[in-house]
């Protein structure tokens, strides 16, 4: 009776090994750019909140420089974010982005966040074909007195 060989056993473990090894590189290098992408859109709603929020600050004229934040105005903060966001080439950079400007007037802070999709190098079998990342940020206007 002949012995049967146990070669073809390590090959498809080899395989096996090898498959699993390339699924991980790929997870890894998507999980990368998917971070870099949305690292940027969250610099890119951290400006837009400070200059929505320091161009839409009203209140100086009518209040006066109390020690509380400024109160905002609804439509200059949306003029400031959109003119923030079409210098910065947001469109350009991320197609398709989604842009909500939030006003809270008791709180007297501007809230952005964007929300866009993203494009990874890979693809993993079974995973979103069009992920979508989101960043938020909220900025207000201060008056410290000077000393």
């Amino acid at each position: 009776m002949k012995e049967r060989g146990e070669d073809g056993q390590v090959t498809l473990l080899i395989i096996g090994f090898a498959g699993i090894l390339l699924m991980a590189i790929v997870a890894v290098i998507d999980a990368s750019s998917a971070y870099l992408q949305r690292q940027g859109l969250d610099n890119l709603a951290d400006g837009a909140a400070l200059y929505g929020a320091d161009l839409g600050s009203s209140g100086i004229y009518e209040e006066g420089l109390g020690d509380d934040r400024l109160s905002q105005q609804e439509a200059a903060v949306r003029a400031a974010v959109r003119d923030y966001l079409a210098r910065a080439g947001a469109a350009r950079n991320y197609p398709g982005i989604d842009v909500g400007v939030r006003i809270d007037a008791v709180s007297r802070s501007v809230t952005v966040r964007l929300e866009a999709p993203i494009d990874l190098p890979l693809t993993v079998p079974g995973s979103p074909s069009r992920p979508r990342v989101a960043a938020s940020s909220t900025a207000a206007v201060t008056v410290v007195a000077g000393g």
